[in-house]
């Protein structure tokens, strides 16, 4: 089985055992507190001061399209979407996570304005220079190779569109160490925006998972809420040493809108 199998089939697990209970759900909604994003039913770090941050940042006009790489089951795009009055194409490697996508889409947005596809974001579906706006928030630490993810992101972004990715380093990273791998990819940075208040969330969300053990292992079952927990102790040393950003990147030779 292939890295990209294993990560497919973990996904699919992962967002089946989660739609099928809501406690994970109630544990993110306590651990963010008043800034929860209350009907997104997303498992990332987003409150409502990114959505703010991913929508100022992508600058999009009414009836452009965007792309939420890494949509899990579509929340925060469906939510720009919605907010921004565009069209909405979201891509993830799991089967299970785009088949909810699109079901919760039929209730929020116009038909025919959204699309979901399983594809890896390494192998985007679409023409080059097809996409007006992309986020991308907490997905593209999971692709197995992160270069040719952004290549591929680059690759399809309109030439004077924006992707607003979220990313997470250490606190004494380098700004080369940021802005490499953007260059690389034909990016440039044209903003960084800092989420101070994303490591103490994740926190107060790792502890809640730890002290709902038993809860967590009786409705999602050994091996789901073992990865969870597993991920809790392991993450929870780190948190004090990270640092939460959100890149908005560009084409270097863009012009104005």
């Amino acid at each position: 089985m292939t890295a990209e199998q294993q990560l497919r089939e973990g996904f699919d697990a992962f967002y089946l055992a989660r739609s099928q209970t809501r406690l994970v759900s109630r544990l993110h909604a306590q651990a963010l507190g008043e800034v929860h994003p209350a009907g997104l039913n997303t498992h990332s770090s987003c409150d409502r001061t990114l959505l703010t941050t991913l929508a100022k940042r992508l600058d999009l006009r009414r009836g452009q399209l965007l792309l939420d790489a890494g949509c899990g089951t579509g929340g925060i795009g469906l939510w720009l979407a919605h907010t921004l009055q565009t069209r909405l194409i979201g891509i993830d490697i799991s089967p299970v996570a785009t088949h909810l996508a699109a079901r919760r889409a039929r209730f929020l947005l116009d038909p025919g304005s959204a699309a979901f596809y399983t594809a890896p974001m390494s192998r985007l579906p679409f023409p080059d220079q097809h996409i007006h706006g992309i986020v991308c928030v907490d997905a593209l630490s999971f692709a197995p190779d992160r270069t040719e993810a952004l290549r591929e992101l680059h690759r399809v972004l309109h030439p004077q569109g924006r992707a607003v990715i979220t990313r997470a380093v250490r606190h004494d990273t380098p700004a080369t160490a940021i802005e490499q791998p953007v260059r690389d990819a034909g990016f440039e940075l044209e903003h960084l925006d800092e989420r101070p208040n994303e490591p103490a969330a994740w926190d107060r969300l790792y502890r809640l998972w730890i002290s709902h053990e038993a809860a967590l292992r009786r409705v999602l079952g050994d091996q789901q809420a073992g990865r969870m927990l597993a991920e809790a102790h392991r993450m929870l040393p780190r948190l004090s040493d990270r640092r939460a950003l959100v890149l908005t990147l560009c084409r270097p030779s863009h012009g104005g809108r």
